[in-house]
């Protein structure tokens, strides 16, 4: 809902801002006017005299405000197996896990989405999303229960309701017992769709049609899905290109790679973004750039996997949207974004560019205006400018931990983990004190210890 006539304002002051506009503007000490649930004036040195409905001031002294940052893929079912196969590669990870994920019901499914968004939402997320794939007979309604737990949370939500319809015994990699079928997904998909999706510009919850990947899914299903997704004007989104197993898998399988697969079944376009794409040949990063198609760098996972390094470089060059993805809790225990900004910074140093392939702004960026772009939600969040959504954060740097660091963005994203004084969400706080303040913390993390438990014990006996 827009602001209305007179709305109530919240003015910060005193702080650095790094805007993350399409011109990087910064100020070294500068305002932001919050009116309503947008951002109504940004600039240096004070707000505006003569505000009217100020019902909050803060002194912003020693804090960095930048746009809330955007999580573009993770699976929040994972915080309850997290810390198991830790020396795995995607593959062989995939096949020892799937057996116990395919056990999980609707308060398993609620108590880590709580998890999960509460790990992220206190390290400075504001927009979140949820790739959801696993659905076993009789479980209850998992895609309520993550919504849920969401709105909550009081976060920005994208549910990208995924789907599985090839086992093993078509030649995937799920157990029998853990897919769908292929009418079933996508009936279910499009109520998810009708029930729960917000096309509107302030759109609290979203949801996108997403398949699982191509050694989980069928043909057909990516087909129909690409095609249900454009008659209901939602997005796409798959996992894609995250190993040389499944490259080598889709040229067995298919006779092709797996961009001119997702081609050849409609799933490349500006309303498509995939996750992982660390094996992309300069033939495959064109094919992005030349559709617009998104990709969702997860750094922390992508190492823990053993999977690779994506060439971010190479396809920011290319004008490819790329933003920041936790991915999910089980390969990648910490459930941070903050910590990605950081790794995807010096992991991409690590690759052919060295320290020329990401400086401090560039990560930046990747973690708030370019996941934005990837949700098809630029014009509305990823960076501070006036009539964008009051979706932001003040990070604290002048503590020990950043305490000799002159520049603060270089101090966000080469220092420790900064605390976050104040979270804003729709010009709402959702973090007050590096504390949520919609949530009970450690009641959650009570219940998440219990689902974990009686997983375990299930999968155990089963």
């Amino acid at each position: 809902m827009a602001a209305s006539a007179d709305p109530q304002r919240i003015v910060i002051e005193n702080c650095s801002i790094a805007t993350v506009d399409a011109h990087d503007t910064e100020y070294a000490s500068g305002y932001i006017v919050v009116a309503g649930n947008r951002i109504e004036s940004v600039g240096a040195g004070k707000a505006p005299e003569g505000l009217t409905g100020v019902v909050r001031r803060i002194d912003g002294t020693g804090h960095l405000a930048t746009p809330g940052l955007v999580n573009t893929h993770h699976h929040f079912y994972q915080w309850i197996t997290r810390g198991l196969a830790t020396d795995h590669n995607l593959f062989n990870w995939l096949v020892a896990l799937y057996p116990t994920w395919a056990r999980i019901d609707e308060p398993m499914a609620r108590a880590a989405a709580q998890g999960s968004l509460a790990m992220m939402v206190r390290g400075g997320v504001t927009t979140a999303m949820d790739h959801h794939y696993v659905f076993p007979k009789g479980s209850g309604d998992l895609s309520g229960a993550i919504i849920g737990a969401a709105r909550e949370m009081g976060v920005r939500f994208t549910l990208a309701r995924g789907s599985m319809d090839r086992s093993e015994k078509d030649g995937g990699l799920p157990p029998d017992f853990a897919v769908e079928t292929l009418e079933g997904a996508l009936a279910a998909t499009e109520a998810t769709i009708d029930a729960h999706h917000d096309a509107s510009f302030d759109a609290m919850t979203q949801v996108a049609v997403a398949p699982c990947s191509p050694f989980s899914v069928s043909t057909e299903l990516m087909r129909q899905g690409a095609e249900l997704a454009r008659r209901k004007n939602v997005r796409l989104h798959t996992h894609g290109s995250e190993t040389v197993e499944e490259e080598q898998f889709c040229k067995e399988l298919f006779g092709m790679g797996p961009t001119d697969y997702f081609e050849s079944t409609g799933w490349l376009g500006n309303d498509v973004w995939m996750a992982h794409c660390v094996h992309m040949n300069d033939s495959d990063i064109a094919a992005f750039a030349r559709t617009g198609t998104g990709v969702a760098h997860c750094p922390s996972s992508n190492a823990r996997l053993a999977a690779g390094i994506a060439r971010v470089p190479d396809m920011l060059a290319a004008g490819v949207p790329v933003g920041l993805g936790v991915d999910g809790t089980a390969s990648n225990e910490s459930g941070e974004l903050h910590t990605e900004l950081r790794n995807a910074l010096l992991i991409n140093r690590l690759g052919a560019h060295r320290e020329a392939a990401l400086n401090a702004r560039q990560a930046l960026r990747l973690g708030t205006f370019g996941g934005a772009q990837v949700l098809g939600r630029a014009d509305q969040i990823g960076s501070l400018e006036a009539g964008k959504l009051a979706d932001l954060v003040l990070w604290k740097l002048d503590t020990l931990a950043h305490s000799s660091i002159a520049d603060p963005v270089t101090a966000l994203i080469f220092g420790a983990a900064a605390p976050v004084t104040l979270s804003l969400v729709d010009g709402k706080p959702v973090v007050e004190g590096n504390h949520l303040t919609t949530v009970d913390e450690d009641a959650i993390a009570r219940v998440t210890r219990d689902e974990a438990r009686r997983l375990a014990q299930i999968a155990a006996g089963a």
